[in-house]
């Protein structure tokens, strides 16, 4: 951690794993589509738009001296944070890391980068074909708001409703009603900068307009009929009822606590969480779905087999279809 060698074997072989999973993810469908999609909701100006796992082209790139230079640009102990979850006393704690890391070399680190919100567009279905694709994969949303935002509670709530546990409503339309999918499901993904909602499953090919029928369906009810008591009582106890579960580990408390740290959250949030969200209301859902779920600038990404499945999809006529590689670049 404190002194690396970087060896140039070993940034050879990273560079050539690298090269290897950017291969498989174009056999990956569902790989695609998780590359697709933030590049078209986020543009590619924005951080958030560019692949996790860089381009054919960035790994080539990757060499020695870049990786080196990065370790010394962000690899400094002003610029993060050491948590500790276990059998261990804050004294022992601070003994231990003062004892390995106490040499640590403080030094300048980069602000964390700023970007404006993407501009939201027209509802437009982006169609990326994969010849022969055994199902089709769907990316349905938008950019969203920061993890920070007051309104995260309700908004647990709603996606709970949604799409955000077995039971939820997408899920018992698209698999138990209709058997369209083994499962279909909808995140407000948490960011420090803009954040997404996305509403996603992989779809038998031949249902693939019927499945974006029932997806756009579902996300215009939440939107338009107020939720009723049971609905929301059921998803108010699955989020308050699992949260000591999620501290029953030290790994599960670790994680909590990271996301705290990440997003700068205070440290009494799981304290006040069960009741913040037994205090949402009916009308608090409805609000934030229409605040933040907007069927009329929907991204509708579908990765699956264009012979099988274009025609269907302009039959709906829910927006204009583009083009797209498997990197969400437009094909000119």
């Amino acid at each position: 951690m404190l002194r690396p060698s970087f060896a140039d074997s070993e940034v050879a072989r990273q560079r050539q794993l690298r090269a290897a999973q950017l291969v498989q993810q174009r056999d990956e469908p569902v790989a695609v589509a998780n590359v697709v999609f933030p590049a078209i909701v986020y543009g590619p100006e924005h951080p958030y738009g560019h692949p996790l796992n860089g381009t054919d082209s960035a790994t080539a790139r990757l060499a020695r001296e870049r990786v080196a230079e990065f370790y010394r640009s962000y690899y400094r102990p002003n610029g993060g944070r050491i948590l500790i979850v276990g059998d261990v006393t804050l004294a022992e704690a601070r003994r231990l890391v003062t004892a390995r890391f106490g040499g640590w070399e403080r030094g300048d680190v980069p602000a964390f980068p700023s970007a404006p919100a993407p501009a939201s567009a027209a509802r437009t279905v982006y169609l990326i074909d994969k010849p022969g694709a055994a199902q089709s994969v769907i990316r349905i949303g938008h950019a969203g708001p920061v993890r920070t935002t007051p309104d995260w509670f309700a908004l647990e709530v709603l996606n709970t409703i949604v799409g955000g546990a077995f039971t939820s409503r997408l899920n018992q339309n698209l698999r138990e009603t209709h058997g369209y999918t083994y499962g279909a499901f909808s995140q407000f993904a948490p960011r420090r900068l803009t954040g997404a909602f996305v509403a996603l499953a992989s779809v038998v090919t031949a249902k693939t307009d019927s499945s974006l029928i029932e997806f756009l369906k579902e996300l215009r009810r939440v939107r338009d009929e107020a939720v009723g008591l049971p609905e929301l009582s059921k998803a108010k106890a699955y989020l308050t009822l699992g949260l000591p579960g999620d501290f029953e580990t030290t790994g599960g408390a670790a994680a909590r606590f990271r996301e705290l740290l990440t997003f700068g959250l205070p440290l009494d949030y799981y304290d006040r969480y069960v009741d913040r969200i037994n205090a949402i209301t009916a009308a608090d859902v409805q609000r934030v779905a229409r605040q933040y779920i907007d069927p009329d600038h929907f991204d509708i990404v579908v990765v699956g087999d264009k012979s099988q499945i274009e025609a269907g999809i302009r039959a709906l006529n829910e927006g204009p279809i583009a083009y797209r590689d498997l990197w969400g670049q437009e094909i000119k």
